[in-house]
């Protein structure tokens, strides 16, 4: 069986992109995760009692939090596990951001649905306002009737009177 020339280009392209993606892929597997620090993943969690974050809370609890949060990061878990982990213990009130799962999804999307709802009504509104806005500027300013001769005769009799 012969390979026509695009097909063997295109099986060396394959083999090229294969070898290519396991050669990048190897070191990132190979490496380690990067180890946590106990003071930088401590302001992502919420003492439940007090519900301030737990690098400044001061309540008992707050003292037990992290006491387990330290022992789960001296163990070298993620900071995935290390959620798990507290949420299984203190509940999703713990989190200092919360997951975006069923209800709490909608504090990831309604602020930017509002702020281009807002864009939106804006865009539709605007160019109205200004419509209305010019149409009440011409109606308060009406424009003046035209004088006939005899009455142009009599204003301008009126005024050099006045002048003196």
């Amino acid at each position: 069986m012969t390979f026509s020339t695009p097909a063997r280009r295109g099986a060396a392209l394959v083999l090229a992109l294969t070898i290519t993606a396991l050669a990048v892929a190897s070191p990132a597997a190979a490496a380690p995760h990067p180890r946590l620090s106990l003071n930088g993943i401590m302001p992502d969690f919420m003492c439940v009692v007090c519900h301030e974050p737990l690098n400044v809370a001061s309540a008992p609890e707050a003292l037990q939090e992290r006491s387990t949060l330290a022992t789960l990061v001296a163990r070298g878990d993620t900071k995935t596990q290390i959620e798990n982990a507290m949420v299984a213990q203190y509940t999703p009130a713990v989190l200092g951001v919360p997951k975006a799962k069923g209800f709490n999804a909608v504090l990831y999307i309604l602020p930017p649905v509002v702020l281009l709802a807002g864009i939106a009504s804006l865009a539709v509104l605007l160019p109205r306002w200004r419509r209305r806005g010019r149409a009440a500027a011409a109606l308060a300013t009406p424009e003046q009737p035209a004088l006939d001769t005899a009455d142009a005769q009599r204003l301008d009799a009126e005024l050099a009177r006045y002048d003196g």
